[in-house]
């Protein structure tokens, strides 16, 4: 299995697409190959082709190719609502055995997947279990989003001793600054990193503005041994 990364986040809306786009592109400055993965997402677009989802399109955008869409994401509901909820409206279970086929698709090309999560840690999927079930069965190092905001040191410290509790590598955090003027921003950082006893991967300070290059250069792209 080529090597890869598991982000998640805090909540949802904290930002896991930017950093999940400016880690592939980091990673491709370093000359690997890299795709990207939204397994599963809800809130997609009906298009000519099916279901699109703008998050996992950002993914393959900020890839090295033009990786088949059913492969980046297997999964696609058009509700903008749990993703467990969205399937059995629409009559469908999201079983982990087709994400890990997809997963291994895109992990046979390339060097390096980094597969964006939906939700938090502990969103559920289905009968398969959750966010974090799915991290366990891909065996990935996992990247913890935090959102910048009132609220994120407990939100952060719950997620990072979850993620521990459940045998993966916190490889690192990432900030992300979803609520311009968060009082003591530095403060809070400082909190963070004595808190979480993980390396802090950067800080995206300019939130919605971000592009794939811009957090690349915020970040301090890992290396993980294939």
């Amino acid at each position: 299995m080529s090597g890869g990364y598991f982000v998640t986040g805090t909540d949802t809306g904290v930002g896991k697409t930017h950093v999940s786009a400016g880690l592939i592109a980091g990673l491709r400055g370093r000359g690997l190959r890299v795709a990207g993965m939204k397994p599963v997402a809800s809130g997609c677009t009906t298009t000519p082709v099916g279901l699109r989802n703008a998050d996992a399109l950002a993914l393959i955008a900020a890839s090295d190719r033009d990786w088949p869409y059913e492969w980046v994401n297997p999964y696609a509901f058009a509700p903008a609502i749990a993703p467990h909820l969205a399937a059995a409206d629409v009559g469908s279970t999201i079983r982990f055995a087709v994400i890990e086929q997809a997963f291994g698709q895109l992990a046979a090309r390339s060097d390096c997947v980094v597969v964006e999560g939906v939700g938090g840690w502990r969103v559920p999927l289905g009968p398969d279990g959750e966010v974090a079930d799915l991290a366990m069965r891909l065996a990935l190092p996992v990247l913890l989003v935090v959102g910048l905001r009132l609220g994120c040191l407990n939100h952060a410290a719950l997620t990072a001793a979850d993620i521990r509790r459940c045998g993966l590598p916190l490889a690192g955090w990432v900030g992300n600054a979803v609520e311009p003027g968060f009082e003591r921003l530095d403060d809070n950082l400082k909190a963070l990193g004595d808190s979480l006893a993980a390396p802090c991967l950067g800080v995206v300070r300019h939130a919605l503005e971000a592009t794939p290059d811009s957090v690349a250069r915020d970040l301090r792209v890992p290396l993980r041994d294939s």
